[in-house]
């Protein structure tokens, strides 16, 4: 297989933006909140070309003190990203978010770099930033999707544990869907990039495997611990519910 992928040049690239900006013209036409979207593109397009010149000296520097910093930054941001769905008790969830994230995203990030990839040095940078980036991302949206949905049916119900039930359900619904699909309807990211960069697909769907594992796991732990730590915090607003009821 060709061992060489392909380098985009940036007049096609710019021909990428083209269905993006179809679907911000659409929000426009329906006097929807476009402006939200344009400025998430922008951010997108400044982080990532940010990321990339620093990934680059990151990965030339072999350092791991480096790789702690920018675990730690991730970390620390996806916790608070997390809340955005509840932003009015952002700051008083925040620690329960980010311990989760500890928990349910650092042990998987450990199991997988230490006991199934075994990376030597173990912080490699080149496989542990973007792994790292894959699991701390997944496990903010699990616990971005179990605060929201939570904090709905604690104004629906009256018990804690069924809002937290289904609250956990909501949290874990787009990784099932991507099991589900995976191989079917849609080739992930890892296992595409390895495709095209001329890795063997049997190789591919391996690490994709692996992937799939760690990022369910992930969300999982991650929804769930939150939901446990977070349980005073929703109590007080049943509590409240119940006394203005």
């Amino acid at each position: 297989m060709n061992n060489t992928i392909q380098t985009i040049p940036l007049i096609n690239l710019a021909i990428a933006f083209i269905p993006a900006v179809i679907a911000i013209i659409i929000l426009v036409k329906w006097s929807l909140n476009a402006g939200n979207a344009i400025h998430a593109m922008a951010r997108m397009l400044m982080q990532l070309l940010i990321i990339g010149y620093f990934l680059a000296y990151i990965f030339e520097s072999d350092s791991a003190v480096l790789v702690l910093v920018i675990l730690t930054v991730m970390v620390l941001a996806s916790s608070w990203i997390a809340l955005g769905t509840v932003a009015a008790d952002r700051k008083v969830l925040y620690k329960y978010a980010l311990w989760s994230i500890l928990l349910g995203g650092g042990i998987t990030f450990a199991l997988v770099t230490q006991l199934v990839l075994m990376l030597d040095p173990w912080y490699s940078p080149q496989y542990s930033i973007p792994l790292a980036g894959m699991i701390f991302a997944n496990s903010m949206t699990s616990i971005s999707l179990a605060a929201e949905r939570l904090n709905a049916e604690i104004g629906r119900t009256d018990s804690y544990q069924q809002a937290r039930n289904i609250a956990f359900q909501a949290a874990l619904i787009p990784i099932i869907n991507a099991l589900f699909a995976v191989g079917l309807v849609s080739l992930p990211g890892m296992m595409t990039g390895q495709i095209l960069s001329g890795v063997s697909p049997l190789i591919a769907v391996r690490y994709q495997i692996m992937v799939m594992c760690m990022i369910f796991g992930s969300s999982g732990i991650s929804a769930a611990y939150f939901l446990v730590l977070a349980k005073p915090v929703f109590d007080n607003k049943l509590a409240h519910k119940k006394a203005a009821g």
